[in-house]
C-alpha cells in the first residue's frame, strides 16, 4: 500500500472568515494558492490515488477537494470523522483497511498532531518521533501491511516549499 498524509493548508483563525467553531474554519486565499502548487507538484510526479480520505473539517475538505480535482479523481474522495482532530489510530487504521486493497494508493488529508503522531506510529511503532507537517505539508509512506504499529518506511516527507514553485 502506498500511504500519502498530506496536512489542510493554512486556515483563517477562528471568526475571522465567520466561522463560529473550529471546524468551520476554512482555507485562506494565502493557503489555497501554495495547495495549488502542492496539487501541480504532485501531477508532475505521476502521483494519483485510489482512495482520498479526509477530515469532514471545512479546512481539510477543502485542502482535499482541491487536490482531487487537480489529480482529476473527486469520485475516489471520501470523508471520515477519524481523521478529526483526537480520533483513535486503530479506529482510523481499521477503517482505511475496509475501504482499500493492499495495493492501493491512498492519501490522508487532517490535522496535527494527529497526523504527525499516526506517521511516527506507522514508522516506529510509537507516536514520539518528533515528525511535524507543516499546513500543506505532504508525507510518503511505503506500507506492506497496514496496521497499529511499525509496519511503514518512509518515502519522502516534503513542507510546501519544497514543492511550491518559489512558495515560503
Amino acid at each position: 500500500m502506498k500511504l500519502s498524509v498530506l496536512r489542510h493548508g493554512i486556515a483563517a483563525e477562528l471568526g475571522d472568515d465567520g466561522s463560529q467553531v473550529d471546524s468551520e474554519r476554512k482555507l485562506t486565499r494565502e493557503g489555497r494558492e501554495k495547495l495549488k502548487c502542492v496539487a501541480a507538484a504532485l501531477c508532475e510526479m505521476g502521483i494519483s490515488f485510489d482512495l482520498i480520505l479526509s477530515s469532514p473539517y471545512a479546512r481539510a475538505r477543502q485542502t482535499a477537494e482541491l487536490i482531487a480535482a487537480s489529480l482529476k479523481c473527486e469520485k475516489r474522495l471520501k470523508f471520515s470523522k477519524l481523521l478529526e482532530p483526537g480520533s483513535i489510530f486503530e479506529a482510523l487504521i481499521r477503517e482505511i483497511n475496509r475501504r482499500s486493497k493492499l495495493d492501493d494508493s491512498i492519501l490522508l488529508v487532517g490535522h496535527e498532531p494527529f497526523l504527525s503522531k499516526l506517521i511516527s506510529r506507522l514508522l516506529t511503532g510509537n507516536d514520539e518521533t518528533c515528525i511535524t507537517l507543516k499546513k500543506g505539508g505532504f508525507c510518503f509512506l511505503d506500507v506492506q501491511k497496514l496496521r497499529d504499529g511499525r509496519c511503514a518506511v518512509l518515502e519522502c516527507l516534503m513542507a510546501p516549499r519544497h514543492m511550491c514553485c518559489g512558495a515560503k
